[in-house]
């Protein structure tokens, strides 16, 4: 399997590059112009990896270790997102609540639901729960939760109707377009370094 991957990647990129065989094994005359563009070559090679990421920036939910529902507690319970994503106050991330968090009110709500008693097996192990990522950012691109926090923008802004979601889909494309419209609309600062150090 990967040494076909390998073999795909190296005729996509040679292909890219210029180099071209036909099917009799021939190349073609060199006035054939072949387009080059460096970001097509990253795309290809890239998909041809097998680097599936979607215009969001988000890679297709996948599957928790305990199925959990934004709609469940911050919809229907009304818990506010910081009283579990506290670090999203003071950090360039949000944070995963820990264990002992969710144990905080699991002790005695809802303790009798098998997918709780999962949770206590985490607790009574003393073992963090392996939450697969929510988002991806580009290496490039610098965010911080706190200044928007500070600023009072609402987690629903750029994440969507979070209290009506069971799984956490990005209903907003997380873009450059989507981030300086924001900043636009709320007359803040759209200098480069803002977001690119």
């Amino acid at each position: 399997m990967h040494v076909r991957r390998a073999a795909g990647i190296a005729v996509i990129v040679l292909a890219a590059a210029g180099f071209s065989v036909t099917a009799s094994g021939r190349q073609p005359p060199a006035e054939t112009p072949i387009p080059f563009s460096a970001a097509g070559i990253a795309v290809i090679v890239l998909a041809a990896a097998g680097f599936s990421v979607t215009a969001s920036g988000r890679q297709p939910p996948a599957e928790t270790p305990i199925p959990f529902s934004h709609r469940l507690h911050a919809g229907e319970n009304q818990i506010p997102c910081l009283y579990c994503h506290a670090n999203a106050r003071r950090s360039s991330v949000a944070g995963i609540p820990s264990v002992q968090r969710c144990m905080g009110c699991h002790k005695i709500t809802a303790a009798t639901k098998p997918e709780i008693q999962k949770l206590k097996e985490y607790w009574d192990r003393k073992e963090p729960i392996r939450w697969p990522k929510g988002t991806w950012m580009p290496d490039f691109v610098f965010f911080e939760h706190w200044p928007h926090v500070r600023a009072e923008i609402g987690c629903q802004a750029c994440h969507g109707p979070v209290e009506a979601m069971d799984h956490m889909p990005t209903t907003q494309a997380l873009t450059m377009d989507f981030c300086v419209a924001c900043h636009r609309q709320r007359k803040v600062s759209i200098d480069c370094a803002i977001c690119h150090r």
